[in-house]
């Protein structure tokens, strides 16, 4: 029993909800390799942190011995995933999803065991459905049913248009589950509507339902808001070894906790420790660089993150500014127009917030001045973080 218990405790770590964990625990007590799935739809090329946070549960799974299934999602890609969307999304052709799925699988291949990793493609069996078998599939659901996803919800009650093509996703998701007889399937907390669906779909086909392990959308840099391109607060996987060691040492003390939790392959025992050790005087900053380098290393080496954090040193330690940074005239204006304008933050609300944080420097010196205005024809650094620099003129 203690061998289950040790198993699901590392399952459990820095996941958000578990469907059902009585279920999990009987299908590990089964004493043979579960069948593991991980879904994704290939929209983008690129891989940052907080889509590592599934990816790095997926890798645990392979170290306890389970039969682990990447599953590139080439059908439903060209269907688009509705989740979290305000409109439809627009679909994608074939060759995008198929160019966007060789980059995706040789990124995750950075965090998974490729010798241990499957790779599936749901156009096997999606494609195989036809029109008579998508109808069937279908029939499983009732409009009233989906309308019941929060997404779907606010749409139609916002007046804004759903197609019909949207209301498949989830089923095709959940059909996925059917194909693969799929023991877990693992997915964010956003993805929990057709995580289910999938349980629904197993046990109309006569199948034990998968179990659901949902985990938790990783925050970005902001510490605000989730981490994403469109949001400008992500690590790209294949960030350089110097940026990403520089936001990784932007972020707070307090985020610095859930990235360890979601991010760090490190004993939770060896976490604790550096809590304790910053209780006991340690500065939170170099707990902050191991785990820089951890992550770095991850993902280019141990040597690039040495240098990462050599330079680190040499430039922000040390006080020295960067040799190159954009140069910009702008109008007079109020100090958080200012640096939106300059793309320092992306809103003023931003820029007060970073203001009252102390994260905001002229030349230098801490702005703590919410009101401040910058006199005509002075030139400055104007810097928000550890990493943001810009000088301006104002003209």
């Amino acid at each position: 029993m203690s061998q289950v218990a040790d198993a699901l405790a590392e399952i459990k770590r820095g996941a958000d909800e578990i469907l059902v964990e009585k279920e999990l625990i009987e299908k590990l007590k089964l004493g043979r390799p579960l069948r593991i799935k991980l879904g994704a739809d290939p929209t983008a090329p690129d891989i940052h942190l907080g889509h590592t946070v599934i990816l790095n549960k997926m890798r645990q799974f392979q170290q306890l011995g389970h039969e682990v299934t990447f599953l590139i999602g080439d059908f439903t890609a060209m269907v688009g995933d509705p989740t979290g969307k305000n409109s439809t999304r627009p679909p994608l052709t074939k060759e995008q999803v198929l160019k966007n799925a060789e980059s995706y699988t040789e990124q995750v291949f950075k965090i998974l065991d490729p010798e241990k990793t499957k790779i599936a493609f749901n156009s096997t069996w999606l494609e195989e459905l036809g029109a008579a078998g998508m109808i069937k599939l279908a029939a499983n659901q009732t409009v009233a049913r989906m309308l019941e996803r929060d997404d779907f919800k606010k749409r139609y009650a916002g007046g804004q248009p759903i197609a019909i093509h949207e209301f498949l996703y989830p089923l095709l998701q959940g059909y996925d589950s059917v194909a693969m007889e799929t023991d877990v399937e693992l997915g964010g907390t956003d993805q929990k509507f057709n995580l289910l669906m999938g349980r629904e779909l197993q046990k109309a086909n006569g199948q034990k339902p998968q179990c659901v392990l949902m985990m938790p959308l990783l925050e970005g840099l902001d510490g605000v808001k989730k981490m994403s391109k469109s949001a400008d607060n992500y690590i790209g996987i294949n960030d350089a070894p110097s940026d990403m060691f520089g936001k990784i040492m932007s972020i707070s003390d307090v985020l610095m906790w859930r990235y360890y939790e979601l991010l760090s392959f490190r004993p939770l025992s060896e976490v604790e420790q550096f809590k304790t050790d910053i209780t006991n005087g340690t500065n939170p900053r170099d707990i902050k660089i191991t785990l820089a380098k951890e992550i770095i290393a991850r993902f280019h080496n141990e040597e690039d993150a040495e240098a990462a954090h050599q330079e680190f040193i040499n430039r922000f330690q040390k006080g020295a500014m960067p040799d190159e940074m954009p140069e910009l005239t702008l109008a007079a204006m109020p100090i958080a127009n200012l640096l939106k304008e300059a793309g320092l933050v992306s809103s003023t609300s931003d820029a007060h917030r970073m203001i009252k944080q102390g994260a905001v420097k002229i030349d230098g010196e801490k702005c703590v001045d919410n009101k401040f205005l910058p006199e005509v024809g002075t030139t400055c650094v104007y810097q928000v973080g550890k990493r943001k620099f810009s000088r301006i003129t104002i003209g």
